[in-house]
């Protein structure tokens, strides 16, 4: 017998409404028995409001609070099954008491569910594909407009769609050679050969596929964030320049040289965009062993940017603690790089010419961090991260975006399957090792909707929920 799961479905703390939800054939009963008054005939999707109590069969059980119930009959619900959710106030004592007395009714097969069931519920019912279901995690743990944006379009289908659509051509290509496999001698298309013509379709299906691999440094960002460096020698305004952006004192400023030791991390959202800044320790030679190790993880943070935001130190002449920082940054590529000439305030000692003498075609903002005109630095830099990672130029329902490393793994590997396809018949060899690894490819296309994949795949991607989703 199907067995009836349950859990809180919202997060630990304090709030205005709590849901716990009930999936399985027990469903219904479990509502009867909750609901104190629970009417003879429940009307699927419609609002019940009632006390809670642990039997409603019982005139002395106790009540544990007053609550929405709504009952979803099968295939129309989120799991594709029976289901009941109770909204009741937002107290964890309360919920926890409504999830024990649904554990403790005494009905047949009713457990505590595990991470993510729910949702491995509607996939396994076929309410959505593998890449829907994984879309709800996105949806929840979005951070940003432009995360959640993408998450949504993957939950609609859209991903699923553009693979399935990609997975048809290349079927069709598997029956063309599955046919000069099984008759090597024939000619169906006069003064056509079948190779050439089978190299030229997977390099069509090799198009689409690499088109979507292209999305995935977009969809990385927009999962994870930018993750800009700030760096500069001791009290240039790296700290200055981050409490700007973040609006707030997140670091501690002074005018003393090395007052930050060790790399600060904060997460923000730039206009939609995320963004995870790193404050560092100045770049500069140092006996102090304390500075010496922040100035260790300086180098290893800058060596993970996505960009790198160099801030001087404009009111003086470039000394030479500026030019130890400009010989270790000069080596890298300025398309990702931005520098910010600080202390307009005090004087101008430093040009933007100047630097883009030193890393020709770096981009250079001077400005002052002080007042008011910290929130000028902040719009500035903000609008040249966009420009450069031209977001603006981004149109989500238009594009699918690759943003899970477990699909970018499989693209990668249908890529590398079809490239071994086409070499194996440019270079002669027989259609049917060639037929092999262009299934292969086919194989693992299908592991991204879910197809082919196998319990302990399934088993990862929703061990990743939440409790009660």
């Amino acid at each position: 017998m199907a067995e009836t799961i349950a859990a809180i479905s919202t997060a630990p703390g304090e709030g205005g409404i709590g849901v716990v939800r009930v999936s399985g054939p027990e469903s219904e009963n479990i509502m009867r028995r909750l609901m104190k008054g629970c009417p003879k005939e429940i009307e699927p999707r419609h609002a019940y409001f009632g006390k809670v109590v642990a039997d409603s069969s019982d005139a002395s059980s106790e009540i544990i609070d007053e609550a929405v119930f709504l009952f979803m009959k099968s295939p129309a619900s989120y799991t594709g099954e029976d289901m009941v959710e109770i909204q009741a106030h937002g107290s964890n004592v309360s919920l926890k008491s409504i999830l024990s007395a649904i554990l403790d009714s005494g009905l047949n097969g009713i457990r505590m569910a595990d991470p993510g069931e729910f949702t491995k519920l509607a996939f396994l019912n076929g309410k959505m594909d593998l890449s829907q279901a994984e879309a709800v995690i996105d949806i929840i743990k979005a951070k940003t407009d432009l995360s959640l944006e993408i998450a949504e379009s993957q939950r609609e289908g859209r991903l699923g769609e553009n693979i399935r659509e990609i997975r048809e051509n290349l079927l069709d290509i598997l029956a063309e050679m599955a046919v000069d496999i099984d008759y090597p001698d024939e000619d169906f298309e006069e003064d056509s050969d079948s190779s050439s013509d089978t190299v030229n379709n997977l390099r069509w299906v090799l198009d689409d596929i690499e088109n979507l691999l292209d999305t995935a440094s977009i969809g990385r960002i927009a999962r994870e964030g930018i993750r800009a460096v700030i760096a500069g020698k001791p009290n240039a305004g790296k700290s200055s320049l981050m409490n700007a952006i973040l609006g707030e004192g997140r670091v501690i400023v002074t005018d003393i040289p090395g007052t930050t030791r060790d790399t600060v991390e904060e997460s923000a959202s730039l206009g939609g965009i995320p963004i995870v800044l790193v404050d560092t320790a100045g770049l500069r030679e140092s006996e102090d062993k304390v500075e010496k190790i922040g100035i260790e993880k300086t180098t290893q943070a800058i060596a993970g940017a996505d960009i790198v935001i160099l801030v001087i130190d404009g009111s003086q002449p470039l000394d030479e603690e500026d030019e130890q920082v400009l010989s270790y940054v000069e080596k890298m590529s300025t398309d990702h790089m931005l520098v910010v000439i600080n202390k307009e305030d005090l004087g101008k000692s430093v040009s933007e010419e100047e630097i883009k003498k030193r890393l020709p075609g770096v981009r250079t903002i001077t400005t002052s961090l002080v007042g008011k005109a910290a929130m000028d630095a902040a719009r500035k830099v903000s609008e040249a991260i966009a420009d450069m990672f031209k977001f603006a130029s981004i149109n989500v329902k238009e594009m699918n975006i690759i943003t899970n490393e477990r699909h970018v793994k499989m693209l990668r590997n249908a890529v590398m399957n079809i490239d071994e396809a086409i070499s194996m018949l440019q270079n002669g060899e027989p259609m049917e090792v060639a037929e092999l690894s262009a299934h292969y490819a086919y194989d693992a296309l299908g592991k991204i909707i879910g197809e082919e994949v196998g319990d302990e795949v399934l088993n990862t991607v929703f061990s990743k929920f939440c409790l009660g989703k």
